[in-house]
């Protein structure tokens, strides 16, 4: 009963809840994209989002969904850039403390494995202009830390269309591993602790090695 209990709590204190108070407002939702100016994106430093190859055709449950792409503003189609590569997703958001703490070692993850597998950030809330400026600002702590910024490509899905199809809990941060295919290998509901946990999750469900 005890060793339960403490399993329930963890997971509490782990995953963040997205709650009413955490929500966007009306405004955030249609007025977000519009009001990034091209220059906030390129301040922050991302990398541009992958782009499908020549007759690449998306499948599996991500097929169909068009993103923004947080570096550029382009709608991206996220299967078919994804199709044919191992991709880490990583859900998060502007609000999310934990998602704060997880994105830069998911950073130092995608450094390491560099092209094998696709990295790639998924801000799951309308408020994208809040999200620009939360990156902005962590690289900015980064940089001053004398740790490497955040580049790594991301997209917005303001209503967390991702999490949807990978049938993930209505919490963040979540990782879902993507195959080749397009088929999700499986969804990881917790935050990670280091590099090496990102690794060897991976390494189990994608059969990469970093």
């Amino acid at each position: 009963m005890l060793s339960a209990l403490i399993v329930v709590v963890a997971l509490a204190v782990a995953l963040w809840p997205r709650g009413a108070d955490d929500s966007a407002t009306v405004e955030d939702r249609v007025t977000s994209a519009a009001r990034i100016d091209p220059q906030q994106r390129a301040a922050v430093g991302l990398a541009e989002c992958p782009r499908p190859a020549d007759g690449a055709v998306g499948s599996g449950p991500l097929a169909g969904l068009a993103l923004t792409c947080l570096a550029d503003g382009e709608r991206i189609d996220l299967a078919a850039a994804l199709a044919g590569k191992p991709a880490v997703l990583n859900l998060w958001a502007y609000w999310c403390e934990p998602c704060r703490t997880e994105l830069p070692i998911l950073q130092e993850y995608a450094n390491r494995v560099g092209p094998a597998v696709t990295v790639l950030t998924v801000h799951s809330d309308p408020a994208e202009n809040k999200a620009i400026a939360m990156l902005a600002a962590l690289n900015d702590e980064q940089r001053a830390a004398g740790r490497a910024p955040l580049t790594m490509p991301g997209v917005e899905d303001p209503d967390a269309a991702v999490r949807t199809a990978a049938g993930a809990p209505n919490a963040l941060p979540i990782t879902v591993l993507v195959r080749p295919d397009g088929s999700i290998a499986e969804y990881v509901a917790r935050p990670f602790h280091d590099v090496d946990d990102i690794a060897d999750t991976v390494a189990g469900a994608l059969g990469v090695t970093a």
